[in-house]
């Protein structure tokens, strides 16, 4: 089984100014002559982990790897103002100009899927690739599922702890009254609300607990910005219609797509990329057994590492 390259510095660092007040970094790791990969983080509002740099040979390929608008070590924190989906898209083309990139593979996971998703079929001639993880397809059935009913049905005790901060007569709108404490003025309550936030999806992500993804996501900084911008998104259904991604599927059919998903993944599950898989005939679904959420689960970094190599080895052979 594969397990992880070693730890990678990056080889340059970038701060591209896009729409005030907003200020991107980037960055780029591995081999500068090699196929270019842009990594897509999760959240939205999580920000890019040193550990995604980390899923790809360097000696083959280019890993870009940026913040997303108002987390990680992009400025400023927390900013929900111009701050939307297709901004973030157009981030993406903004970077691939500024690097003078013509074509690229792009990897996502979990809310990065959704993005790369969505870049693809604006852009579906710029993709040679797309390597998803944790597909999460942005439907109000998927956000019903993670903070309405279905995962609380499998972690009954930590959705206790998630809601005992709302109001009953709230709890029909959770997402929404979180999004409403997280924006107040009342400091206790923020940090308070962005704890439970981050908590909820930490429990969730792993099928064992996992030590390392509860310190971060219980990190008052890092819990308090991932919480902020996720629930601002959420209010918006992310800036998409309803099904968008299923319906123009269409557009990205010749797109050799690596779609490697977790079979207990409780926080996307299993049934947007089966469903996804089915439509895409140049796709290929990798269910991995005894898996979650979680990319540091044994199983997933394998299939993900694997999915790199045969998108390299499919490309050779195309040539």
């Amino acid at each position: 089984m594969r397990t992880l390259f070693p730890p990678i510095k990056p080889y340059l660092c970038h701060k591209l100014p896009v729409a005030k007040p907003h200020v991107l970094y980037f960055e780029e790791t591995g081999n500068p002559h090699g196929a270019p990969v842009i990594v897509l983080h999760s959240g939205p509002g999580a920000g890019g982990d040193p550990h995604l740099r980390r899923f790809f040979d360097p000696e083959l390929y280019r890993i870009i790897i940026f913040d997303q608008r108002g987390c990680g070590r992009s400025t400023p924190h927390a900013e929900i103002r111009k701050n939307t989906t297709q901004d973030l898209l157009d981030d993406i083309e903004s970077i691939k100009n500024y690097l003078n990139i013509d074509r690229f593979v792009l990897f996502g996971a979990g809310w990065g899927s959704l993005l790369a998703l969505l870049y693809a079929e604006q852009y579906p001639h710029q993709i040679t690739a797309l390597l998803l993880h944790q597909v999460f397809l942005g439907r109000q059935e998927d956000i019903d599922w993670f903070y309405q009913h279905g995962a609380n049905q499998i972690y009954p005790d930590y959705w206790e702890e998630f809601i005992s901060m709302v109001p009953m007569e709230k709890r029909d709108a959770i997402p929404e009254y979180y999004r409403q404490c997280l924006q107040g003025q009342n400091e206790l309550a923020r940090m308070a609300a962005a704890k439970n936030w981050g908590l909820w999806q930490a429990h969730c992500s792993s099928m064992q607990p996992h030590h390392q993804v509860i310190d971060q996501f219980s990190d008052p900084h890092f819990a308090l910005v991932l919480a902020t911008v996720e629930s601002h998104y959420i209010q918006h259904r992310y800036f998409i219609r309803e099904n968008q991604v299923l319906e123009d599927a269409y557009k990205i059919r010749h797109i050799p797509s690596y779609l490697i998903h977790g079979r207990y993944d409780m926080v996307c599950p299993l049934a947007g990329a089966w469903l996804l898989n089915q439509i895409l005939p140049a796709s290929n679904l990798i269910i991995v057994r005894d898996a979650g959420h979680s990319d540091r689960e044994a199983g997933i970094i394998d299939a993900l590492i694997q999915a790199g190599y045969d998108i390299l080895r499919r490309s050779l052979d195309a040539c």
